[in-house]
């Protein structure tokens, strides 16, 4: 390996300060300005330190592009390829060999290796590079480190680099490390102040100001704006201008991204138009000039919603710094703002570390397969209890943790996937058929829409985006030829990690396989007729424009929304039918039984709801079965009608009269059945009868006469029929009712029936029955309670009217004797 001479870089000065820091207390932290060679000649000059013994510097950086860069960067110090002394990683990419003793990686890699193997044994320094940028995976990653470190690998080193950190902080955490200070070798920067006006849009300023710097400076331009639609149309803005115009971001290729860190060969004038992947982390040579829209694009999460989007926010003044002193790395520059001077002064110094702002359910996972919770590990910050109880309750509804929060088997399948735990688990869960499908829909969704223009201007419907992935010979006049590529790409790589083959998608069947991601996103169309508004199952609205042709759709499962917390534009989704909701979510569906008793049918029946979060998946109706509620539902029938619902026979209304009549005229013990007294008393003579009722055909299936026997007191039934008897026995043989509906009791008869009959029965208490006496025709001849008042008085005018109206009938002058 060739030794690297003396840079000249201002880092070198502190170099002594930095191995004394590493060899003694393990942990250090370095601050150094822009330009001053902390990434790239710090890792060449630990090379040789003795605690290395053989073993690995990583260091952790930002971005992917930045990754690439300072790998390249250091092997060119050393006069190798990439690979050999120096080697990167990123998600996408590998260049390593087995010489490799410096490696240069994305965050998220250093996460991998500790879940891996904690003890990280090849291993002897970790870096944290750009520290300052507080991204989720940094943090984390310097907290599960620092957890190992104090645990199992005391000997691990730590460092932390920064141009712009609270130093003090950061050392305190690591444990009271020493702090390194190193000054940069920057040259002063013109500021220039370029307010833009209220209704300016971003793209235009930012044109203006490159073309107005073109004209007015020398040298090459770097152009800051929030994100990747606003660079795209600076530089159709900009297609004239006497320069080359590269772009530079995120989802660029990774030649593109390297192509716009160079210098023009051919000499001409540059313009490289950046997002803040920009700001620190990478060195755009042959910048003299910056022009600074002055916003940052961030994500942002709403707990309220669930939602994750992206917000267009005022950079710090830390960001303008940083930018701003691009302009002064080889010579004197000029920074254009686009906002004014009094604006500043109110801008915050620091934007929020990322832990506190976004969604952290890929925090959570990893937190749930280290085995750890978040207060037991050493956060600089740590991840906000809202946020992370919204994250578990996430990784609850995707099968990663279970009741008690551990992770399971699928959980940790998911980990292993670079994919946010939504998308891993659609992945991990899709089963074969599906595999190649879910590979699809999670490299489109991770980045940027396949399809271009303004939201109204495209459909939200997924299956167009999936056609044009799995078929590189379709168009589509939004197409993005680029984002197809990378998302083809991607989702070959994921296939790849997954194990899955990458053929046989049906796009179908993409609602299905979504619904695994986005489990919580299930949207039900709130009205018959298409309207475009839908209802999560969050009970949130969601909406499109009726034109849309996901607008007739009764389900679909929404993956993107704009985060509006009540009412969110639907961007992306695919319909899901109802088979498949129930297919997928039948063990989360609740069904709410309701007993009502039908007008219509007049009858009791049992209505289920289904309902699935706050969407209602219909209502089925059936036989209620027998149960306490059913009971309930039975006793209050009764009491609506007065006990009207059960089955009155003769016998029933002829038992409950002769109850009656001996409440009132012999008292206790027989019982009263008014209707307020049986309805009081319904456990005493009715009870067990109502526990088998299900609805009218069983109340009036009960024999009600037997049920009011059962208030009849025990050995009391001969006096029942003594005192208040059913019928009267009459001197022919005959048996005749007495209606005790009436008071006092009637007995209706043919006057001829009760010859022979001297006196007038008595019951209880003493009452006569009253005897309506009537002709061989049924008409009424005498009305009396005292048949031998009758005999002796009035009967002698009824025999001459009888006789002679009858005359075949026999007429005795003295009945009574029969």
């Amino acid at each position: 390996m060739r030794r690297v001479g003396d840079t000249g870089l201002p880092v070198e000065a502190s170099m002594g300060d930095l191995r004394a820091a590493l060899a003694g207390t393990g942990t250090a932290v370095l601050t150094a300005e822009p330009g001053a060679g902390k990434t790239t000649v710090v890792p060449l000059r630990l090379l040789d330190e003795p605690w290395l013994a053989g073993r690995r510097i990583v260091i952790l950086e930002p971005r992917r592009v930045a990754t690439r860069a300072a790998a390249r960067r250091m092997a060119s110090l050393l006069g190798e390829d990439v690979g050999d002394t120096v080697g990167f990683r990123t998600r996408d990419e590998r260049r390593v060999g087995p010489s490799t003793r410096i490696e240069v990686v994305t965050e998220g890699i250093l996460t991998r290796w500790l879940q891996s193997d904690p003890e990280l044994p090849a291993i002897a320094l970790v870096v944290f590079d750009e520290f300052h940028e507080r991204n989720l995976q940094a943090d984390l990653g310097l907290a599960l480190t620092l957890d190992v470190r104090g645990s199992v690998r005391p000997d691990l080193r730590l460092l932390v680099m920064s141009a712009t950190i609270d130093v003090d902080r950061v050392a305190a955490r690591l444990g009271g490390a020493p702090v390194v200070r190193s000054e940069g070798r920057t040259h002063p920067v013109d500021i220039r102040w370029l307010p833009k006006g209220k209704h300016d849009r971003v793209e235009t300023a930012v044109a203006a100001a490159v073309a107005r710097a073109l004209r007015e400076e020398h040298g090459d331009v770097l152009a800051f704006v929030p994100g990747a639609a606003e660079i795209r149309r600076v530089v159709d803005a900009l297609a004239d201008a006497p320069a080359e115009v590269r772009p530079l971001y995120g989802g660029l290729p990774a030649a593109d991204q390297d192509a716009a860190l160079v210098p023009s060969p051919h000499g001409f004038p540059r313009v490289v138009v950046a997002t803040d992947i920009a700001e620190t982390s990478l060195t755009v040579e042959g910048v003299r000039v910056v022009v600074d829209a002055g916003l940052a694009r961030v994500p942002r999460f709403d707990p309220r919603t669930g939602m994750t989007r992206l917000q267009t926010i005022t950079a710090s003044k830390a960001s303008a710094d940083q930018r701003a002193g691009r302009a002064g790395r080889v010579e004197p520059g000029v920074a254009y703002r686009l906002w004014s001077k009094l604006e500043h002064a109110a801008r915050r110094p620091f934007l929020e570390p990322e832990i506190t702002q976004v969604d952290l359910a890929g925090l959570a996972l990893e937190l749930a397969a280290w085995g750890a919770g978040a207060t037991s590990l050493p956060f600089l910050d740590p991840p906000p209890r809202r946020a992370l109880d919204e994250a578990h309750a996430l990784l609850a509804d995707l099968g990663a943790v279970d009741g008690d929060g551990r992770i399971t088997d699928a959980g940790r399948r998911m980990a292993t996937l670079p994919l946010h735990p939504r998308l891993a688990h659609m992945v991990a869960a899709a089963a074969p058929p599906d595999g190649w499908l879910a590979c699809m829909l999670a490299a489109l969704l991770e980045d940027r829409d396949v399809l271009r223009g303004r939201p109204d201007d495209v459909p939200t419907d997924v299956a167009e985006r999936l056609r044009l992935i799995a078929d590189p010979s379709a168009r589509h006049p939004a197409a993005d030829g680029r984002a197809i590529a990378g998302a083809r790409s991607r989702a070959a790589d994921i296939a790849r990690r997954a194990g899955i083959d990458a053929s046989g998608a049906d796009g179908d069947r993409a609602g299905r396989v979504l619904a695994l991601a986005y489990p919580d996103r299930l949207a039900q169309r709130r009205d018959v007729n298409p309207t475009g508004r839908f209802k999560l199952r969050s009970g949130a609205g969601a909406w499109m424009p009726v034109t849309d042709q996901l607008a007739r759709e009764e389900f679909l499962v929404a993956a993107d929304l704009d985060g509006h917390r009540k009412d969110a534009r639907v961007r992306l989704a695919a319909a899901v039918d109802a088979t498949d909701v129930l297919s997928l979510f039948g063990h989360r569906v609740e069904e709410h039984a309701s007993l009502v008793w039908d007008r219509e049918r007049d009858d009791l029946v049992a209505r289920v709801e289904r309902t699935l979060g706050q969407l209602r998946l219909g209502v089925v109706e059936r036989r209620p079965d027998p149960g306490p509620a059913t009971e309930r539902v039975v006793r209050e029938r009764l009491k609506s009608t007065r006990l009207g619902a059960l089955s009155w026979t003769p016998a029933a209304t002829d038992l409950r009269g002769r109850l009656a009549f001996l409440h009132r005229h012999a008292g206790a013990p027989w019982p009263d059945v008014s209707d307020a007294a049986l309805l009081r008393t319904l456990d005493d003579w009715l009870g067990p009868r109502l526990s088998t009722v299900t609805g009218r055909a069983g109340l009036e299936a009960i024999d009600v006469a037997a049920a009011l026997r059962r208030l009849v007191p025990p050995g009391a039934h001969h006096d029942l029929d003594r005192l208040a008897p059913a019928q009267l026995t009459l001197p022919g043989g005959r048996r005749v009712r007495v209606d005790y509906a009436e008071e006092p009791p009637v007995v209706a008869v043919r006057v001829q029936d009760v010859f022979g009959m001297d006196t007038t029965p008595v019951l209880a208490g003493g009452v006569r029955p009253v005897f309506h006496l009537l002709s061989p025709a049924g008409r009424p001849v005498q009305i009396t309670s005292d048949l031998a008042g009758f005999w002796s008085g009035s009967w002698r005018d009824v025999r001459k009217e009888m006789a002679g109206r009858y005359p075949k009938h026999p007429w005795p002058e003295d009945p009574s004797a029969g």
